[in-house]
């Protein structure tokens, strides 16, 4: 059975707190995983959520500030510890390599798993594969950041009462699949006249930046879109100095992008009351979904929309 979820890792911006680890996230998608932003103490964070090793194909780092990349060393050691038996990939700014490198060769360990490292130089598709489309787009933060987005093909979905009602089973179906139409009995049966389009599914990942170009590119029409709202609304001047949004900021973005499911994340240390962040959102204008992230929760990714996304 394929699963579509979020995993929530850790949620504290720049110091880990009594109750929020930092950053981790990991998207689990039918048989991939990819984790984004793993900071200090993923590894143990992993444990507790029922994450393995194994779970993971790509990493996503955003930028290389230190509570979102600093498991970086303990996450890959762990992925060779464990003779994870598939390679994994994974994704960085490039003026980040050093950091990418110091980390990764932190100490002396046994490299067991093949690792491939393709760094982010600029916007565009990072990866085709049949189940999705990987891409990032430059964020705006005092360090090079980049959010990441991930959109699944648009398709076909057959409807068994229209295939029953044109005599269509078994192999003729994937046939009908394959060329578009079929002949049966004599007449010519086309795909559209026995299936629907099946919208792709759509995630993106935005971390610390200003309101800019990429954040409304990222969240557009997303199905699930997990967001920093490190600042509250009365904090802006903070978080346009520090690179950051607030929690109205993200909202609104949400609101103007048509996204389904908001997960509101990356909270500063100075605010006690997640409830907050909820109403400043809400009053930004977003009605969606929308979940306050918590460490160790899981967010399952909305089914399939019945109408086009905005924007396409």
């Amino acid at each position: 059975m394929s699963v579509r979820e979020l995993v929530v890792l850790g949620t504290a911006s720049q110091v880990p707190t009594r109750h929020r680890n930092h950053n981790g996230y990991l998207l689990r998608w039918d048989g991939q995983g990819m984790l984004f932003d793993p900071g200090e103490g993923t590894q143990r964070q992993m444990l507790r959520a029922g994450v393995a090793a194994h779970d993971i194909h790509r990493i996503c780092v955003t930028h290389f500030h230190g509570d979102h990349s600093l498991g970086l060393a303990g996450v890959i050691q762990r992925i060779n510890l464990d003779r994870v038996p598939h390679p994994v990939t994974a994704h960085y700014p490039a003026s980040g390599r050093r950091f990418f490198e110091r980390l990764r060769y932190a100490t002396a360990y046994r490299e067991t798993v093949r690792l491939a490292e393709e760094p982010v130089a600029a916007d565009g598709v990072l990866a085709r594969t049949p189940g999705y489309l990987l891409e990032a787009r430059r964020l705006s933060h005092p360090v090079e950041s980049f959010g990441y987005r991930l959109t699944e093909p648009d398709g076909r979905r057959m409807l068994p009462e229209r295939l029953a009602e044109h005599g269509l089973a078994g192999p003729e179906i994937g046939r009908l699949q394959r060329t578009g139409s079929v002949v049966v009995d004599g007449r010519t049966v086309t795909l559209d006249e026995v299936s629907e389009e099946r919208y792709g599914q759509r995630f993106a990942f935005v971390m610390d930046t200003r309101l800019c170009d990429g954040v409304y590119a990222l969240a557009q029409g997303c199905d699930l879109l997990v967001i920093e709202s490190t600042f509250l609304d009365e904090d802006e001047r903070l978080a346009t100095e520090h690179g950051h949004l607030t929690a109205g900021q993200a909202g609104a973005v949400a609101a103007g992008a048509g996204v389904r499911h908001l997960v509101l994340t990356h909270f500063s240390q100075r605010y006690d009351d997640p409830a907050v962040f909820e109403r400043q959102a809400r009053r930004a204008g977003f009605e969606g979904e929308l979940t306050v992230a918590r460490d160790l929760m899981r967010v399952p990714v909305p089914s399939r929309r019945r109408t086009p996304p905005p924007g396409r």
